[in-house]
């Protein structure tokens, strides 16, 4: 009906009549078609767009308070006029507007009063679709903004993007955006059901201000997919800071109406989320780049061990934590350190900072690992008084293989010998509450042997208990490879979730 005459349908079983309703409709502009019966209506509404039936009420199969009740029931848009020449009386014309009509006519009609009507209901119907088309429009807006908000990742974003445009408007889609890191995507759907894909892109930024603006192109210059034969695109840009690159909305120029306005708050909306999640890519990766730039920067060579380290942050919808972990020589012996500062924040991370360097400077004037942790104990509750930690300390004499080892509430150490398996226990309170410390741990690591450090993001899950992670540690570290980087790695792939919820620290150590 929008863009063009309202089709009517007349339906009438007197050639006559009909010929007559015909002729008045056709001369006002309307695009007329006929049926003789019920049955012939009700299969043309359903093969044909039709804006409105005019229907006489005696039919020779159906009544037409029937036809109508059908019509109306299948599709609540079509406006439904019923004309009679026999039952004019109040009666018949209550049952026919109670049973779905929009109007009544009883013969004799004029032209003038025929087309009136339909005229008046036709806008009456014209509004309400209107009105319907842009709830709905709204509706799919409202859930796209919120899974684009709730996207995990920037890719995911745009996915979200694509497939709702496409979901919005009936149509192919495209959303184009620029990640943090400078790189140009587009997410791509080419139509209401089907998959968003990203496919890379290049768009020219020259000229674009701040704010919104929409503009017809030819397709040609958004070769992203295939549009619709004949018609141009619509393109909704969105810039929300100078210093930021525009978000871009594509979707074709046929599916859009006066003044584009679901186009330009989806474009605001997705342009909005996009800059979300650039800055907060971008204060992950400063958080990330800190928290590494405070863990050792290489690993050192020692005569008759190996080392192996793997470090992974947390995934990229969670903060930066405090895992860290220490291998330094000190006069002969390898100090090894590993730990986890209660919370995950840059707070975190910057106390996991100071205790690793505490750590190494009590370990550099010749304290063993029990002192160690009592020193830095004190030092936390001192300085850092609402703090909690986790710490194992370790003092190792590569020659003989001797072992001085203290904890402080961390997991137990993993120790693997010919294949078996046991966990060094050594029970003793976290850093930060005044308690009795244990004596240090001494003990030989036998040439062959493995020891295992680790963080608690490798081994504990929302659906299983720390017993269950320990007893699953121990199943996949009864294997060493030779390579213990590639041990190291094992352990993360079986063991830690494909996206990581805790940062993990593992540390893997061999006597020769």
């Amino acid at each position: 009906m929008e863009g063009g005459p309202a089709t009517v349908l007349v339906v009438d079983d007197s050639r006559t009549k009909r010929y007559l309703l015909v002729s008045w409709l056709s001369r006002a502009g309307f695009t007329v078609l006929e049926a003789e019966n019920g049955g012939e209506a009700l299969a043309r509404v359903e093969a044909e767009p039709i804006d409105l039936v005019v229907l006489d009420v005696r039919l020779p199969d159906l009544s037409g308070y029937e036809v109508c009740e059908r019509i109306k029931a299948a599709h609540p848009a079509i406006a439904v006029i019923h004309v009679s020449a026999h039952a004019v009386d109040v009666r018949d014309r209550a049952q026919g507007l109670t049973r779905g009509a929009d109007s009544y006519l009883a013969e004799p009609i004029e032209p003038e009063e025929l087309v009136a009507t339909a005229h008046a209901v036709l806008r009456y119907y014209r509004a309400r679709q209107r009105a319907e088309f842009l709830a709905e429009r709204l509706l799919g807006l409202a859930d796209t903004t919120v899974a684009v908000h709730s996207a995990q990742n920037f890719t995911r974003l745009l996915e979200e993007a694509a497939a709702g445009a496409a979901q919005i408007f009936k149509s192919p889609a495209a959303v184009v955006a620029e990640t943090f890191d400078g790189d140009c995507l587009a997410g791509v759907a080419s139509g209401p059901d089907a998959e968003a894909v990203i496919v890379p892109w290049i768009v020219d930024d020259t000229g674009v201000p701040t704010g919104s603006t929409v503009r017809v192109q030819d397709p040609a210059g958004w070769d992203l997919l295939g549009w619709p034969a004949g018609d141009t695109v619509t393109v909704a840009a969105a810039r929300l800071r100078d210093d930021r690159p525009p978000l871009y909305v594509v979707v074709p120029t046929s599916t859009q109406t006066y003044r584009t306005p679901v186009l330009v708050q989806l474009a605001q909306s997705v342009a909005a989320a996009v800059e979300a999640q650039r800055s907060f890519d971008e204060e992950h990766r400063i958080a990330v780049t800190l928290q590494r730039s405070l863990l050792p920067q290489r690993i050192p060579e020692v005569n008759g061990l190996d080392l192996a380290v793997r470090y992974e942050p947390a995934s990229a919808r969670t903060e930066v934590g405090g895992d860290f972990y220490e291998l330094v020589m000190l006069d002969g012996h390898l100090l090894l350190a590993i730990g986890d500062v209660a919370g995950h924040s840059l707070h975190a991370a910057t106390v996991m900072a100071e205790l690793r360097h505490a750590v190494r400077a009590y370990a550099v004037e010749g304290h063993q690992p029990g002192e160690i942790l009592h020193r830095v104990n004190e030092l936390m509750r001192t300085l850092l008084p609402n703090e909690l930690a986790t710490i194992c300390v370790l003092l190792l004499h590569p020659p003989t293989g001797r072992v001085r080892l203290a904890s402080a509430g961390h997991l137990p150490p993993l120790l693997v010998v010919d294949g078996k398996v046991e966990f060094v226990q050594h029970h003793a309170p976290l850093l930060g509450v005044r308690a009795q410390r244990p004596a240090d741990l001494e003990f030989v690591l036998p040439a062959g042997a493995t020891l295992v450090f680790y963080t608690d993001g490798l081994i504990e899950r929302r659906d299983a208990t720390i017993d269950e992670g320990l007893a699953a540690l121990a199943a996949c570290a009864a294997e060493v490879e030779d390579d213990l980087d590639r041990f190291c790695q094992r352990l993360l792939v079986q063991l830690a979730p494909s996206e990581i919820q805790d940062d993990v620290a593992v540390v893997a150590l061999r006597r020769r």
